[in-house]
């Protein structure tokens, strides 16, 4: 004699079917996430046992870079040439790298600084790439090893970089807040230090157009 099941019989079978077919999705799933970390951690480790496949990777993400910088150079209007420009995102790379700052907050600085326009120069004499004071940049150029051939070396936009960034880098220890020490790349640390001894609040408008330039980058 043949019984037919009953619906809450049959809801039953189903549901055991559809669990054993999901607990061997599931297996499947653990066992692909699995292997592949396996290969990962095996391939990360055979990388870190060779040196010369380490050199390799690391070059290949300080190209990478590189190639982001100077996209970012090539879409503003300058007076550089493209050689220069592969050149100065070279430059922009290691001295942020130095110093540890994000390139593209370099970026960002030039941009509102000289508009990326290396013959720029401001009302109160500051000149180049990252708007230096001659007297500023002699003295930084001094303590790290550029020969200093007057005003004139501020127009090297290579070497306008590497004093920007060492000077921002240095005003970021004196006042151990980057907020602080980029209102004093705009306004100048004795001003600042002055409003600071006076318990004045420290304008921070600057720093804002900066954050605002990078997000926009």
């Amino acid at each position: 004699m043949f019984f037919k099941k009953s619906p809450m019989d049959l809801l039953r079978t189903s549901c055991l079917a559809f669990r054993r077919s999901s607990s061997l999705f599931f297996l499947k799933a653990v066992k692909k996430v699995i292997l592949s970390i396996l290969v990962f951690l095996i391939s990360f480790h055979f990388i870190s046992m060779v040196p010369g496949l380490k050199i390799l990777t690391s070059e290949f993400e300080k190209e990478k870079h590189i190639k982001e910088i100077l996209n970012i150079l090539e879409k503003y209007p300058s007076d550089l040439a493209n050689g220069t420009k592969k050149e100065l995102a070279e430059v922009i790379y290691e001295e942020a790298t130095r110093y540890n700052h994000d390139p593209k907050f370099i970026l960002a600085l030039i941009s509102i600084e000289s508009s990326f326009r290396n013959w720029s120069v401001s009302e109160k004499g500051a000149k180049g790439l990252m708007q230096i004071m001659p007297y500023v940049a002699q003295e930084i150029a001094q303590e790290i090893g550029i020969e200093w051939k007057g005003d004139h070396t501020l127009f090297n936009p290579l070497l306008n970089i590497k004093m920007g960034i060492h000077y921002l880098s240095r005003l970021i220890n004196d006042f151990e807040d980057p907020r602080i020490a980029i209102a004093a790349y705009n306004y100048g640390p004795s001003y600042i230090k002055s409003l600071m001894e006076r318990k004045q609040k420290v304008p921070l408008h600057y720093y804002k157009r900066v954050i605002s330039a990078y997000q926009n980058l």
